[in-house]
């Protein structure tokens, strides 16, 4: 039976433990300039001495139209990538396997004059309605994505996540209530998804995990469910996904009849659908910081990782603490035995 401190293999990576730190965007880059700070240094690092698994970098993006807000991270110069080396150097001296989200916001980008998406919808009435995408400008995404992955390798990171859910560009070309598109990008609506994956496979070294977070299912009205979930991830393992980090909604307000929980593992039941009709390993997410509730999750075969965020955003130390708590045998700093 496997728990939370159990090794895990990800193609020929080894990870420690199952403990992913999930990608929480810290809102704290050089303002405009989209580059990592001493911030970024020591709340990654942090972790990675807190005994986390991989560490995964919060949301960076792939130009400069396609951040949250002005404070979001880059990816999308060769000064970007130099930047974040020290910060990849310090998670791996302290045993943690370090992975980046890379995405582009479409039309959530709060800052952006002129958003853009798969259609001229905006996200609600407080958004700027987003210009809708021509083809041509949709393939120099993809080789916008393609290049951050490539400047993400080079920086040393260990896998690479693409942000497929909650509401960002990838997702809006997914969700039949963002992309309203009469072409081969609406009549498809993998395809935008499926071109992203596969150049970025292209780049990348064959051994380098690529993970994809979803949403395994919507929220509003019109929106799809874990059955649509289940179609679409079969077509993107097929172009190259190794893993999936399975969250659900974030693409418009939710509708009152779809309200989802907000109790310990509220996400989990999607996870277990997508590992079982997939066969393919799984990161679960969602209000897993009670450290029983995780190794459950973990024990009972529901998903090979959890992803923990706001437990760790409060404690950097959570996965040494879960460790003592399940009695488990864990890697513990020197410097730190006494207290374990």
């Amino acid at each position: 039976m496997p728990n939370l401190m159990n090794e895990f293999t990800l193609k020929n990576m080894t990870i420690k433990n199952r403990v992913m730190m999930s990608p929480m965007c810290q809102f704290s880059a050089i303002e405009k300039d989209g580059m990592p700070t001493d911030w970024h240094l020591h709340h990654y690092t942090s972790r990675a001495i807190g005994g986390v698994g991989i560490v995964m970098v919060e949301m960076t993006n792939i130009e400069e139209r396609g951040r949250v807000t002005d404070y979001c991270l880059g990816i999308w110069s060769d000064e970007h990538r130099d930047a974040f080396k020290p910060i990849v150097e310090q998670a791996h001296t302290y045993g943690a396997k370090i992975g980046i989200q890379i995405a582009h916001a479409g039309r959530k980008a709060e800052n952006e004059p002129q958003l853009v998406a798969p259609s001229a919808i905006a996200f609600d009435d407080t958004y700027k309605t987003p210009k809708e995408l021509t083809i041509i400008e949709i393939k120099e995404l993809v080789q916008k994505f393609k290049e951050a992955a490539i400047r993400a390798t080079e920086a040393g990171f260990d896998l690479i996540e693409l942000h497929g859910a909650h509401g960002y560009l990838i997702h809006q070309f997914l969700s039949p209530y963002t992309n309203k598109r009469s072409d081969e990008y609406g009549k498809d609506r993998t395809l935008f998804g499926v071109e992203v994956i596969k150049a970025i496979k292209s780049v990348i070294p064959y051994d380098m995990p690529l993970l994809l977070r979803i949403s395994g299912m919507e929220y509003v009205n019109g929106g799809y469910d874990i059955d649509e979930a289940v179609r679409f991830s079969k077509i993107f393992k097929e172009a190259g996904v190794d893993a999936f980090d399975v969250s659900s909604g974030g693409e418009g307000p939710i509708d009152p009849a779809g309200k989802p929980g907000t109790h310990g593992g509220y996400q989990v039941p999607l996870a277990r659908r997508i590992k079982k009709e997939l066969q393919v390993p799984v990161i679960a997410v969602g209000r897993l910081e009670n450290a029983v509730l995780a190794n459950a999750v973990i024990g009972n075969h529901e998903a090979d990782i959890v992803a923990i965020g706001r437990g760790l955003l409060a404690n950097p130390y959570w996965t040494l603490q879960a460790a003592s708590q399940l009695k488990l045998d864990n890697v513990v700093p020197p410097q730190y035995i006494t207290a374990f």
